[in-house]
């Protein structure tokens, strides 16, 4: 049950969790003894302060059950070693598998929290190497380090990166294969694939690190590619039907909102159908 003037109150998500996992996914939980069509992905994918994410509007336009198992935040590796989320990808007859940003999954230089991939862990001898000047204790959140890293040193920042796509590509590529079904990916995102990743001082948008021939590579693995693109709305959320708690204003902004849901449901409509 949500608030009944948006904006001005949280979403109940009615969290719940699947057998085999103690990740918490949005409700309400869904049977998976029928055939469904199965969405996996992050933060957009869960609906973070919208009251019908797309795998709902997607389940009304093709009458069929649609199972959502977006979780916020997640990464790759949530994807391929959660068990309910592999459990699920085997049982159902197509997957939506909105494409995860390359920051959020462990490697060489530093390893991310298993099930909530936005939480840097440690770094490794390596990187402390790369890094010597950084006190690695300070930080908590992949973003938060990278973010302090590229500042440091662009050309340092540069090996990282290049550690990040390579295991990124090599990893989602993993993740289809392991799929028996067809899977559909989608970009969901404020920028092409073809845009410039890196924005200014920042990381740039969601999927971190991401560009047009990453997606090319991986996009020869699955059934389709959808992209939408949701540009920078300058309406307050609460006036494009968002719910949000105090001091939750800026977060809202920078997700989808209702009527970006519904056109990407409409896309993957299409392609499902």
């Amino acid at each position: 049950m949500s608030y009944a003037q948006t904006g001005h109150g949280p979403l109940d998500y009615q969290p719940c969790q699947y057998d085999g996992s103690p990740m918490t996914f949005r409700g309400p939980k869904a049977g998976l003894d029928q055939s469904f069509v199965l969405c996996l992905g992050g933060s957009e994918t869960f609906g973070k302060f919208t009251p019908e994410p797309y795998p709902d509007q997607l389940a009304k336009v093709l009458g069929r059950r649609v199972v959502n198992m977006g979780a916020m935040n997640a990464g790759v590796d949530l994807l391929l070693y959660d068990a309910a989320i592999t459990g699920a990808a085997a049982r159902a007859e197509a997957v939506v598998l909105q494409l995860p940003g390359a920051a959020n999954l462990s490697n060489r230089f530093f390893t991310v929290h298993p099930r909530r991939n936005d939480r840097f862990v440690k770094a490794s001898t390596m990187l402390r190497t790369i890094y010597r000047e950084v006190d690695f204790t300070e930080f908590h959140f992949t973003r938060h380090m990278l973010t302090a890293l590229r500042r440091r040193s662009e050309d340092r920042f540069s090996i990282i990166l290049q550690e990040l796509r390579e295991a990124w590509q090599a990893r989602m590529i993993r993740v289809l294969s392991q799929i028996e079904v067809p899977v559909h990916l989608l970009w969901l995102s404020q920028r092409a694939p073809d845009d410039d990743p890196l924005g200014g001082d920042d990381l740039g948008d969601d999927p971190l690190f991401v560009d047009g021939e990453m997606l090319d590579t991986v996009a020869r693995h699955a059934a389709s590619t959808s992209v939408c693109v949701t540009p920078t709305d300058a309406r307050a959320p609460a006036q494009r039907g968002m719910y949000f708690g105090r001091g939750e204003d800026e977060a809202a902004r920078l997700m989808p909102g209702p009527a970006d849901h519904a056109r990407v449901a409409g896309q993957l409509a299409a392609v499902l159908t």
